[in-house]
């Protein structure tokens, strides 16, 4: 009892964060967890391919609209899942799913035909809280509200069918929805 008489106001908050440490690890390993799980069941899906096409709020009101979506699985490593993604003919966009300190993140990679890098891009976000082995979402990062203002609100969801047959591609602006692709696997 004498010892703690002792103590000063910041030995006490010390030795209460030890004591609270565990939980709070707990509660982020919990998430990694997920996204953990999500990375790995995407990689499982490393040389297939899905295609399907995008369903909007107001129908044909996109680029996208009517035209094939194709998203293939192209490569694969413990860090990173490259998704080259087409719309129609085109096909200068691919996918990034990466394992980055801060968590998982996707990122659009954009590329001009000879290769060289589209002034838009590199947007995304990393993943946030409450996603899950199946499906994760996406916020909008600083460099995408840079180069992309409008897109500052924007959060990605992609998700996987349990039986990893159907692949969505979900985009919200402004907690609306924007479009939604819905993918099949080949």
């Amino acid at each position: 009892m004498k010892m703690l008489r002792t103590l000063s106001t910041s030995h006490v908050l010390f030795i209460v964060a030890l004591v609270s440490a565990p939980a709070s690890i707990g509660a982020q390993t919990q998430l990694n967890n997920e996204q953990e799980s999500f990375f790995e069941a995407l990689k499982a899906l490393c040389q297939q391919s899905y295609s399907g096409e995008m369903t909007f709020p107001i129908e044909g009101q996109d680029s996208f609209a009517g035209k094939e979506l194709v998203a293939h699985f192209e490569s694969c490593s413990e860090s990173q899942i490259r998704i080259p993604f087409s719309v129609g003919e085109d096909t200068s966009r691919t996918w990034l799913i990466t394992k980055t300190e801060f968590g998982l993140q996707l990122k659009h990679d954009h590329r001009h035909k000879d290769g060289s890098e589209h002034e838009i891009n590199r947007y995304g976000g990393t993943a946030v809280n409450g996603g899950s082995s199946s499906s994760q979402s996406f916020a909008a990062d600083k460099h995408t509200a840079t180069i992309i203002p409008a897109a500052s609100t924007n959060v990605w969801t992609l998700s996987l069918s349990d039986d990893a047959q159907t692949l969505t591609y979900h985009l919200e602006r402004n907690a609306a929805p924007r479009f939604t692709a819905e993918l099949f696997r080949n």
